[in-house]
C-alpha cells in the first residue's frame, strides 16, 4: 500500500467527515484560538485534514498542509492548500509566517520526525511567531490513547513543553486540560456549550491539552 493509499484508508476508517468538527473549530477559533494567535496575518495548519480549523480562521493568509489529497477539496475559498508532508515545508520562505497550528499531529510522529518538524516550523516563523499545538494528553487519556493505531509517541503537557524548550522555544502556555478527548460520543456539540466549557475552571472528560510556544525574537 502506497503512502497516499494508506492515508486515504486512515481517513476512511478514523477521520470521516463530521459536521460536529465544523461547529467545534469555529467555536474554538472565535472563543479561544483567535486570542492565542492574535495579530497573526498568516497562519499555517499542519495536518489540516478536513480544514475545519483553517477554514474558520480569519487571518489574511491561510495555508493548509496535509499528505491527504482531499485537503485540496476541503479547503475553503481563500485557503491555500498544499498536499505534502508537514516535515517538508520548503515551499515556504524563511521567517514568512506568523503562526503555525496543529491538532492531533505530533503523537503520530517519532521523536526524530518531531525534531525535523519543529526545526522546519522554527525556520518559517517570524521572530516571535507562535507554534500552537492541541494534542491528546497521555497522562489524562492513556486508556484510549492507542485506540488510534497510528499513534506512535506519548506526550503530556509537561513533556511536550520541556521538549520544545530543549529545542530553543519559549513556552507561553502549557494547559493540561483544554478540551475533551474526542467528539465521538453522544454529547451535543454546540457553540454555547463549547464557550461555557472553555470559560469554566472545571473540565470534565478533558483529554486534550494546549501548548503554545514562541520563536525567540533575537533571530
Amino acid at each position: 500500500m502506497s503512502n497516499s493509499e494508506s492515508w486515504r484508508a486512515y481517513f476512511d476508517s478514523r477521520l470521516t467527515y463530521d459536521e460536529k468538527r465544523v461547529v467545534l473549530w469555529s467555536a474554538l477559533w472565535d472563543f479561544a484560538l483567535s486570542k492565542v494567535m492574535n495579530d497573526s496575518a498568516s497562519i499555517v495548519e499542519l495536518g489540516a485534514g478536513w480544514c475545519d480549523f483553517i477554514n474558520s480562521a480569519t487571518s489574511a493568509r491561510r495555508i493548509a498542509v496535509d499528505v491527504w489529497p482531499g485537503v485540496v477539496g476541503a479547503a475553503a475559498p481563500g485557503v491555500e492548500a498544499h498536499v505534502g508532508s508537514a516535515l517538508e515545508l520548503g515551499f515556504l520562505e524563511d521567517a514568512s509566517i506568523d503562526a503555525v497550528f496543529a491538532s492531533n499531529l505530533v503523537e503520530h510522529l517519532t521523536h526524530e520526525q518531531c525534531d525535523v518538524l519543529v526545526k522546519e516550523v522554527y525556520r518559517i516563523l517570524v521572530p516571535g511567531g507562535k507554534l500552537v499545538l492541541i494534542q491528546p494528553n497521555f497522562r489524562l487519556s492513556y486508556k484510549r490513547y492507542f485506540d488510534d493505531f497510528t499513534h506512535v509517541s506519548m506526550w503530556s503537557e509537561v513533556s511536550l513543553a520541556d521538549y520544545l524548550s530543549s529545542r530553543g522555544w519559549q513556552i507561553d502556555r502549557a494547559q493540561a486540560r483544554f478540551m475533551p478527548f474526542s467528539i465521538k460520543n453522544r454529547l451535543p456539540v454546540s457553540r454555547f456549550l463549547i464557550r461555557c466549557y472553555l470559560a469554566s475552571p472545571l473540565k470534565p472528560l478533558a483529554g486534550q491539552m494546549l501548548v503554545v510556544a514562541r520563536k525567540g525574537t533575537s533571530e
